[in-house]
């Protein structure tokens, strides 16, 4: 009986813990975005494999991604993303990203999700 308390209690502990990281790692950010849980899944995935960005939300007009804030150059990985699509980086307006591609302008949105991440809505048109 005190073995199985004692598991019991070990594992109420570990899920304070978690919490308290998750807490003390994303503080007020967390709900900012309204359900955390499809941005923090993303966010597991980014930091366990070898990608630079995860999308984490689709509608008919956009999808958003997720990436690590790397600082001075932080909107790289955009960038690099639209560039793949052929689209050219034109300049940077407030958090407003513009590109262009064959006389059609684009404006990626972005803001800062906590000091360690990134958000970008991208319009799904894009691609086309």
């Amino acid at each position: 009986m005190k073995r199985m308390r004692k598991i019991l209690l070990s594992a109420v502990l570990l899920v304070v813990l978690g919490v308290a990281l998750l807490g003390f790692r994303f503080g007020s950010a967390l709900f900012q975005e309204g359900n955390p849980l499809p941005i923090l899944s993303s966010i597991a995935e980014l930091e366990w494999t070898n990608s630079s960005y995860e999308s984490y939300s689709r509608t008919d007009k956009t999808t958003k991604y997720i990436s690590r804030n790397t600082g001075e150059s932080r909107y790289d990985v955009i960038k690099a993303m639209m560039k793949n699509e052929g689209w050219d980086f034109i300049e940077q307006m407030g958090a407003g990203l513009v590109f262009e591609n064959n006389g059609q302008t684009k404006v990626v949105e972005t803001r800062q999700y906590s000091r360690h991440y990134i958000l970008s809505e991208i319009p799904n048109d894009v691609r086309d």
